[in-house]
């Protein structure tokens, strides 16, 4: 949704129910640490469904007004957002966000929510992200480095990569790494989704693939500014690496999920197949569950419960 889509939605939204919104996207950033594009992500879809209601109803919802909300409303709405541009999954996160902002806004202003809670949320199929083969990886980094004709430019892509499939770090957060970083240390003090914290073990490989960068880079290294520069200086952006990999992945005949999450979730995948504890797995890569990691590395049940079974012996 663009800004100017959002703008929109929050006119037709009124007074008391944007202020309602406000307060409980305040309450997500500051009381659950949610990240500044889940709080986006919320507003926007909030949003949208507060300004549907206005026309669907035919005046700006109130508190009161909103709390009479029927199974039939949320149907149009869903029959409404529902189209070519948003599919199940989509529409299924719409409705979660929804969900979150009934429930709170039940609890503050004392009515049943049922009609909004009880809504079914649109089957889909879950999409696994695909690792690549260890040596498909190293291929794409050797391919990446040959990518540009100005040899800091290499040494940079190669660093960020390697910090992706060597520490499993984010995207984000490897972009997100400051010049007081460097040089690395042995663990890094990763602030990741939801302001969690953890530390994440960091290999000779990726350290040397850094200062090889460093050493290359044009520009100087001050302690606040990012580490990873982008060709005029300012911070690099990671559709960037994305363009860097989608040119390596066309030459080494990689599907589309060569992506630079797919690095991430390699390094997952290569330590559970090499016997690695899922408890351990799961804090290296900062997920909430255990489940999310469990799908996160998309293998076979028996595959799973075998490491999990052998690293915590009295789960059997």
């Amino acid at each position: 949704m663009s800004r100017a889509e959002q703008a929109a939605d929050i006119g037709l939204i009124s007074p008391a129910a944007r202020d309602a919104l406000q307060t409980w996207l305040d309450h997500q950033r500051s009381l659950k640490g949610a990240a500044e594009n889940t709080i986006t992500a919320y507003q926007g879809d909030v949003a949208d469904f507060l300004a549907f209601m206005t026309l669907h109803k035919g005046d700006p919802q109130g508190l009161g007004a909103l709390a009479e909300i029927t199974i039939t409303d949320m149907r149009a709405w869903m029959a409404r957002t529902r189209g070519p541009n948003v599919g199940p999954r989509s529409l299924a996160r719409k409705l979660s966000a929804v969900k979150a902002f009934y429930r709170w806004l039940a609890g503050r202003e004392g009515f049943e929510p049922t009609a909004v809670l009880s809504t079914r949320s649109p089957k889909f199929q879950k999409k696994l992200p695909r690792p690549l083969a260890v040596d498909a990886a190293k291929a794409l980094i050797d391919c990446v480095e040959i990518q540009s004709d100005r040899p800091w430019v290499s040494a940079r892509d190669v660093a960020v990569l390697t910090l992706l499939w060597g520490c499993g770090l984010r995207i984000s957060e490897a972009l997100g790494l400051k010049g007081r970083d460097a040089p690395l240390p042995d663990t890094l003090r990763i602030l990741g989704k939801g302001g969690k914290e953890r530390v994440v073990p960091v290999l000779p490989a990726a350290r040397d693939a850094v200062e090889t960068y460093l050493r290359h880079c044009p520009y100087p290294q001050e302690a606040d500014a990012p580490l990873f520069r982008a060709i005029r200086g300012g911070p690099l952006n990671a559709r960037a690496i994305a363009s860097v990999m989608a040119d390596a992945r066309m030459q080494l005949g990689l599907p589309a999920t060569a992506t630079p999450h797919a690095m991430r979730h390699s390094f997952a995948t290569h330590l559970l197949d090499a016997g690695g504890d899922l408890r351990a797995i799961q804090e290296l890569l900062g997920h909430a569950s255990l489940s999310t990691t469990q799908a996160y590395t998309a293998v076979d049940t028996a595959r799973l419960m075998e490491v999990y079974n052998r690293a915590h012996p009295k789960a059997g």
